[in-house]
């Protein structure tokens, strides 16, 4: 993947599920999701566009920005339970926890180094039919630029109760569903060394992120 199909890769994640949610809270749980998708993925290219130092890849910023915006637009805890798989459900609650923050932290620090190829994206979402029941559906858009469009689906759930509204829970960005590459790489940590020996992988791998910048 060259530099700046990478750079409209990041943009991608980062209009989405790693920078989501600059809105108020109020807002997301009467939106279709459509519509959601359209007006965050706008406020937060914006945001980074004016940004220099998320342009750079302050990964410590990033991760700021991620704890207080992403989280309640995202089920992370589902998308890290799919990325592990069937071991998840045998993880104790505190391995869990671990799994979901360095699964966080690779994907954050992985894009980061590509945010200043994001200054020229735009992007537009497909219209959608979906019944007013529907509780799961995928929102498909592209990302434009310089290059060729980039297609990328959004799959995403209706919540009931507190934090109620339409969460994200895998993306597909270049015709390859994010959750579904992570899923096959974590089995076969999760088959030779079990969940710590998962944990302790992606604990390395983001030190080594870290250290390279």
């Amino acid at each position: 993947m060259n530099r700046r199909t990478l750079g409209r890769f990041a943009a991608a994640l980062l209009a989405t599920g790693l920078a989501f949610g600059l809105a108020p809270l109020a807002h997301a749980a009467d939106e279709a999701p459509e519509a959601l998708v359209k007006r965050l993925s706008d406020e937060v290219l914006g945001a980074i566009k004016a940004d220099k130092s998320l342009q750079s890849g302050d990964p410590a910023k990033l991760i700021a920005l991620v704890d207080a915006k992403v989280m309640p637009h995202v089920n992370f805890a589902r998308m890290t339970a799919s990325a592990v798989g069937p071991a998840w459900r045998q993880a104790t609650p505190e391995q869990q926890k671990r799994l979901q923050d360095e699964f966080k932290t690779l994907l954050v620090r992985t894009y980061s180094g590509a945010l200043s190829q994001v200054a020229e994206e735009t992007v537009t979402v497909k219209p959608m039919r979906a019944q007013p029941t529907d509780t799961e559906v995928v929102v498909r858009s592209e990302i434009r630029g310089r290059g060729d469009p980039i297609q990328l689906d959004y799959r995403m759930e209706k919540t009931p109760g507190q934090g109620a509204g339409w969460k994200i829970y895998n993306l597909n960005v270049l015709g390859v569903w994010l959750v579904e590459t992570y899923r096959s790489q974590f089995a076969q940590e999760v088959n030779a060394k079990g969940i710590d020996g998962l944990i302790a992988s992606l604990s390395e791998r983001n030190k080594s992120n870290g250290r390279k910048g």
